[in-house]
Protein backbone atom coordinates (compact mmCIF):
# COMPACT_ATOMS: atom_id res chain seq x y z
CA UNK A 1 0.00 0.00 0.00
CA UNK A 2 1.23 3.49 -0.88
CA UNK A 3 1.97 5.98 1.88
CA UNK A 4 -0.40 8.91 1.92
CA UNK A 5 2.09 11.78 1.86
CA UNK A 6 1.36 15.51 1.81
CA UNK A 7 2.43 15.56 -1.83
CA UNK A 8 0.18 12.66 -2.83
CA UNK A 9 -2.75 14.20 -0.94
CA UNK A 10 -2.21 17.59 -2.61
CA UNK A 11 -2.00 15.99 -6.06
CA UNK A 12 -5.13 13.91 -5.53
CA UNK A 13 -7.03 16.91 -4.14
CA UNK A 14 -6.11 19.16 -7.06
CA UNK A 15 -7.22 16.54 -9.60
CA UNK A 16 -10.49 16.05 -7.70
CA UNK A 17 -11.15 19.77 -7.26
CA UNK A 18 -10.46 20.60 -10.92
CA UNK A 19 -13.52 18.72 -12.16
CA UNK A 20 -11.76 18.17 -15.48
CA UNK A 21 -8.72 16.27 -16.74
CA UNK A 22 -5.43 18.01 -15.92
CA UNK A 23 -2.05 17.94 -17.64
CA UNK A 24 0.98 17.24 -15.42
CA UNK A 25 2.02 20.91 -15.63
CA UNK A 26 -1.44 21.98 -14.43
CA UNK A 27 -1.22 19.48 -11.56
CA UNK A 28 2.19 20.91 -10.63
CA UNK A 29 0.90 24.49 -10.61
CA UNK A 30 -2.08 23.61 -8.40
CA UNK A 31 -0.14 21.30 -6.06
CA UNK A 32 2.54 23.95 -5.49
CA UNK A 33 -0.09 26.10 -3.79
CA UNK A 34 -0.48 23.41 -1.11
CA UNK A 35 3.09 22.08 -1.10
CA UNK A 36 5.58 24.79 -2.14
CA UNK A 37 8.68 23.31 -3.69
CA UNK A 38 7.00 20.19 -5.03
CA UNK A 39 8.70 19.20 -8.29
CA UNK A 40 7.70 17.59 -11.55
CA UNK A 41 9.42 14.29 -10.67
CA UNK A 42 7.17 14.03 -7.60
CA UNK A 43 4.13 14.81 -9.75
CA UNK A 44 4.96 12.00 -12.21
CA UNK A 45 5.83 9.52 -9.44
CA UNK A 46 2.50 10.16 -7.72
CA UNK A 47 0.53 10.10 -10.98
CA UNK A 48 1.98 6.64 -11.61
CA UNK A 49 1.05 5.51 -8.11
CA UNK A 50 -2.48 6.97 -8.31
CA UNK A 51 -2.99 5.27 -11.69
CA UNK A 52 -1.80 1.94 -10.31
CA UNK A 53 -4.14 2.21 -7.32
CA UNK A 54 -7.08 3.04 -9.62
CA UNK A 55 -7.76 6.41 -7.97
CA UNK A 56 -7.23 8.36 -11.20
CA UNK A 57 -7.52 7.55 -14.89
CA UNK A 58 -5.52 8.74 -17.88
CA UNK A 59 -7.17 10.60 -20.73
CA UNK A 60 -5.09 10.04 -23.86
CA UNK A 61 -5.48 12.58 -26.63
CA UNK A 62 -4.45 12.06 -30.25
CA UNK A 63 -2.77 15.47 -30.11
CA UNK A 64 -0.40 14.15 -27.44
CA UNK A 65 0.11 14.47 -23.74
CA UNK A 66 -2.02 12.51 -21.32
CA UNK A 67 -4.33 14.28 -18.89
CA UNK A 68 -5.53 12.83 -15.59
CA UNK A 69 -8.95 12.77 -13.96
CA UNK A 70 -10.58 11.09 -10.99
CA UNK A 71 -11.49 7.49 -11.81
CA UNK A 72 -15.01 6.12 -11.69
CA UNK A 73 -16.87 8.70 -13.73
CA UNK A 74 -18.39 6.07 -15.94
CA UNK A 75 -18.63 6.43 -19.70
CA UNK A 76 -18.04 9.97 -20.91
CA UNK A 77 -16.14 11.92 -23.55
CA UNK A 78 -13.97 15.04 -23.71
CA UNK A 79 -13.74 18.50 -25.25
CA UNK A 80 -10.25 19.85 -26.00
CA UNK A 81 -9.92 23.63 -26.36
CA UNK A 82 -7.43 24.40 -29.13
CA UNK A 83 -6.65 27.86 -27.72
CA UNK A 84 -5.95 27.26 -24.01
CA UNK A 85 -5.21 23.50 -24.38
CA UNK A 86 -7.54 22.61 -21.48
CA UNK A 87 -9.62 19.45 -21.60
CA UNK A 88 -13.18 19.28 -20.25
CA UNK A 89 -15.51 16.37 -19.57
CA UNK A 90 -18.55 15.88 -21.80
CA UNK A 91 -21.26 13.78 -20.19
CA UNK A 92 -23.12 12.96 -23.37
CA UNK A 93 -22.66 10.23 -25.94
CA UNK A 94 -24.02 9.77 -29.44
CA UNK A 95 -25.05 6.25 -28.44
CA UNK A 96 -24.59 2.97 -30.25
CA UNK A 97 -21.53 3.28 -32.45
CA UNK A 98 -21.69 -0.32 -33.77
CA UNK A 99 -23.46 0.92 -36.90
CA UNK A 100 -20.31 2.93 -37.76
CA UNK A 101 -18.00 -0.09 -37.54
CA UNK A 102 -17.14 -1.86 -40.80
CA UNK A 103 -19.42 -4.76 -41.72
CA UNK A 104 -18.52 -7.87 -39.76
CA UNK A 105 -16.50 -6.02 -37.13
CA UNK A 106 -17.41 -6.13 -33.45
CA UNK A 107 -17.10 -2.83 -31.59
CA UNK A 108 -15.83 -3.15 -28.01
CA UNK A 109 -15.49 0.49 -26.97
CA UNK A 110 -15.02 4.00 -28.27
CA UNK A 111 -13.43 7.32 -27.38
CA UNK A 112 -14.73 10.63 -28.62
CA UNK A 113 -12.91 13.94 -28.33
CA UNK A 114 -14.49 17.18 -29.49
CA UNK A 115 -12.20 20.05 -30.53
CA UNK A 116 -12.87 23.76 -30.61
CA UNK A 117 -12.84 26.77 -28.30
CA UNK A 118 -14.03 26.72 -24.70
CA UNK A 119 -16.36 29.38 -23.36
CA UNK A 120 -13.41 31.44 -22.06
CA UNK A 121 -11.48 31.36 -25.37
CA UNK A 122 -14.25 31.86 -27.93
Amino acid sequence: MERNTRQRTAIHQCITAAGRPLAPQEILEHAQQAVPGIGMATIYRNIKSLLESGEIAAVSLPTGGDRYEVAGHGHHHHFHCRACDKVFEVHACPGDMQKMAPKGFQLESHELTLYGLCDQCK
